[in-house]
């Protein structure tokens, strides 16, 4: 059995943020959820998976709690090292017999790579740990393995306690372990503060096994095992490589992304294949979008669904829609939280919904606002409609039946139901309920004035 101990403690400073540090996002999914789901995969289970979190800690505490139930979560007390964190876990150790320790804010790290490491310690009897190592071509803020002429480990030393010979080392530390747990057992209680730190290095007990006679094995890995976020220059170098994966990722399984550089997905968004996405789209959350869509330049979604042969228009932003089958939506549409558009919907330009149900052949093409509206099939919805839905205090319906005529520049004042069938004059306000088939028409009779327009020109002369 082992136990994985995710360390989480870390307060961030280079950040400068209020947010903890292993909570900020990458690829829209917090840094430590990519590190619980290796943690996950390691342990087999939640109850084999130990969070550490600072003495404050409540927003990772609370976050941990929610979003993966069963991880057990340890406080830190004042943070004073790596090895005083792996201390307050110890409890949590139950009946395991491998103890892997990861980091929290390493997100790059894969499981298999976690899990090779840990096989690597069960192969060999006489280790106290393994420890996985990388080469990088700069090396500079990590420490430092330093091995002997056999190639065989000596210690790891921190960058800030190094010599000038130990700083030229290419060889770092990743700051993933597997340990032995009774060895562990035995070594944390030994360890001390006597450092440049003042801190419990965790480290310090691979020194411990080399002096006990125990073997320390290291397997090196891929450099992009070792990248943590410490800074906001962290994250978003993080951050590209794993949009970048998506993209790839998505290219693979049959979307076209024309210029795959400019497009932003982040890794919960599904799309289908056949999919097109032009230039500079940005989807996020949990968007799907279905086989044979193209979501058009400069589109931003959240979100949302999108069926088969769904057409968006360059420069739409949409957000908790489902836009159906067969659908046309923009240029310059916004669709909001609630909208829901039936299959063969058209909503055009500087159109915006809002909790708007619009059923099958529904078509608002241009300059309107739909808001807490159902509007049956086939009606269509003129240029500069606008339902009324707010009082000031509170929010109200409108509905409006099949196969109506919205005329242009009509406002529909709610609560307010339009029957099928009904016509709606243009520049009409709707304040009563419209029967079914109705004409419904509230306008100022229009007056000509013979000669009136030459003689307000006159008078405007006039006056100069």
């Amino acid at each position: 059995m082992t136990v994985v101990v995710l360390l989480a403690a870390g307060r961030g400073v280079r950040m400068r943020s209020e947010r903890p540090k292993v909570l900020h996002e990458a690829a829209g999914r917090p840094l430590l959820d990519r590190a619980l789901d290796g943690a996950l995969a390691v342990a087999g289970s939640a109850a084999q998976v130990v969070v550490v979190v600072s003495k404050g800690g409540d927003a990772v505490a609370e976050h941990v709690k929610a979003a993966y139930p069963g991880v057990r979560v340890v406080p830190q007390g004042p943070p004073r090292g790596t090895g005083d964190a792996v201390r307050a876990a110890a409890h949590a150790f139950g009946k395991a017999m491998h103890v892997v320790v990861l980091s929290g804010d390493v997100p790059l790290l894969s499981p298999e790579t976690v899990k090779g490491l840990l096989e690597a310690l069960k192969a060999d009897k006489k280790a106290a740990a393994a420890v996985l190592t990388a080469k990088l071509a700069d090396p500079t803020g990590y420490g430092r393995i330093v091995r002997d002429r056999a190639k065989r480990f000596v210690k790891i030393v921190e960058e800030k306690d190094s010599s000038s010979k130990e700083k030229k080392i290419s060889e770092i530390n990743t700051g993933t372990y597997a340990f032995d747990r009774t060895f562990l057992d035995r070594s944390l209680p030994l360890l001390t503060s006597r450092n440049s730190q003042s801190e419990f290095y965790l480290t310090d007990v691979l020194s411990l096994a080399r002096k006990a006679g125990r073997r320390v094995v290291l397997v090196e890995g891929d450099p992009l095992s070792a990248v943590g976020v410490n800074s906001r220059a962290d994250l978003a170098h993080v951050d590209s490589i794993l949009r970048r994966r998506c993209a790839d990722a998505a290219m693979a399984a049959g979307a076209t992304l024309l210029r795959p550089e400019t497009v932003t997905l982040d890794e919960t968004v599904v799309l289908e294949p056949d999919t097109v996405l032009e230039p500079f789209v940005t989807l996020l959350g949990k968007t799907r979008v279905g086989s044979g869509s193209v979501i058009g330049q400069g589109t931003v979604v959240k979100d949302t669904v999108f069926g088969k042969n769904v057409t968006v228009r360059p420069y739409c932003v949409i957000e908790s829609a489902v836009v159906g089958d067969g659908a046309i939506v923009g240029p310059f549409a916004r669709l909001r939280e609630g909208t829901d558009l039936a299959e063969g919907v058209h909503v055009g330009n500087f159109v915006e919904t809002k909790k708007a149900v619009l059923k099958k052949g529904v078509k608002a093409n241009h300059l309107t606002y739909l808001g807490d509206t159902e509007i049956g099939e086939r009606t269509n919805v003129g240029a500069g409609v606008i339902t009324c839905n707010y009082d000031g205090f509170l929010k109200h319906k409108t509905t409006i039946g099949r196969d109506v005529f919205v005329g242009s520049d009509s406002q529909l004042v709610a609560p307010v139901t339009i029957g099928d069938g009904a016509i709606i004059a243009a520049g009409t306000t709707v304040t009563e309920d419209v029967p079914n088939d109705a004409l419904a028409l509230a306008r100022e009779p229009q007056k000509n004035l013979p000669e009136g327009g030459a003689k307000y020109r006159a008078k405007k002369r006039q006056q100069r």
